[in-house]
């Protein structure tokens, strides 16, 4: 029989929500227990450079995650290496049963596990990704200053994306494969009167060129079939995001796009006892300090839902 765990706090995910709330929670003295997932470290270990990390000038997405899992092992958190296969949010104290067989009872929930970008799923997109392939304008925008990107996609994400980038490139090119763009019209409105902004309509990317870095893209039409290749620097996959979440549908309260609903200005879920945390709840921001700001809050909060419970134990025993 698999052993049962018993922790006052399980953190699910460790990215950077989950590695501060772990920090967070190890000096609550809550003696949490993180479950790192399938890839340990989140989005960021597949990253290159990060400018954008407070107290650091630049540092390697890998390295950031290594010394974030250091600190949260140092100050006391429990990692473990295991995938979390289903869980119960119906009974307290609430049950997660890992791939391994292991058995976590859990007061409190702190959910971490992300949310991971749409891609077109071309060889070239991978072997490119991190060298001229991005899903994040906002993360890697910078490394294209007077370059020629191109984006692709036609909701307001890849619209957003190609404005965002105009700040920094000389020239953008927006992909969509059909001849209207999705995004609403006030996103349209300032896309088109954009000069460094130009439409490619009724494409697809179906082959990105370059051997260490992006030099082009071969487009194909989506009308007649014909291909094409264009000359750039970057490519920006703005086609959406998947948040991980499957794990706990029909439990607890989401969107339409299956990210976790949280109270206004807390990671509080719909489930007393267990909070959300970065990706897996923010289809906002997306970003490392925001993901490792609602880590902090949600350990803080189960912090103090614990103390609260407890002083009404001790109420009711008195």
């Amino acid at each position: 029989m698999a052993e049962v765990r018993r922790t006052k706090l399980l953190i699910i995910g460790s990215g950077p929500a989950g590695y501060t709330a772990a920090v967070y929670g190890a000096r609550a003295m809550l003696a949490p227990i993180l479950v790192e997932g399938l890839q340990p470290g989140g989005q960021l270990t597949i990253t290159t450079e990060v400018e954008n990390w407070p107290g650091e000038t630049v540092i390697m997405g890998p390295e950031l995650m290594a010394k974030m899992r250091i600190q949260a092992g140092h100050v006391g958190a429990e990692l473990v290496s295991d995938i979390i296969a289903s869980v119960d949010l119906s009974q307290r104290p609430f049950v997660a049963v890992a791939e391994s067989g292991a058995v976590f009872e859990a007061d409190t929930i702190v959910i971490a596990t992300g949310a991971s970008a749409r891609w077109l799923g071309l060889d070239s997109e991978a072997r490119l990704r991190g060298r001229g392939v991005s899903a994040c304008a906002t993360c890697d925008g910078f490394f294209f200053r007077n370059k020629h990107v191109a984006v692709v996609g036609g909701g307001n994400t890849a619209v957003e994306e190609a404005l965002f980038l105009t700040n920094f490139a000389s020239r953008v090119t927006l992909i969509h494969r059909r001849d209207a763009l999705r995004a609403d019209k006030t996103n349209q409105a300032r896309l088109f009167a954009n000069p460094k902004v130009e439409m490619v309509w009724n494409a697809t990317v179906s082959d990105v060129t370059g051997a260490d870095g992006v030099t082009g893209i071969v487009l194909t039409d989506t009308v007649t079939g014909a291909t094409r290749s264009i000359g750039v620097d970057g490519l920006f996959i703005a086609i959406g995001h998947d948040p991980a979440t499957s794990l706990f549908r029909g439990q607890i309260a989401m969107d339409e796009e299956g990210y976790i609903l949280t109270a206004p200005d807390s990671t509080a879920t719909s489930v007393a006892g267990v909070f959300a945390a970065g990706d897996v709840k923010d289809k906002l921001y997306r970003q490392a300090v925001t993901a490792a700001g609602m880590g902090c809050m949600a350990a803080l909060e189960a912090e103090r839902l614990l103390a609260h419970g407890v002083a009404v134990r001790a109420q009711e025993a008195a």
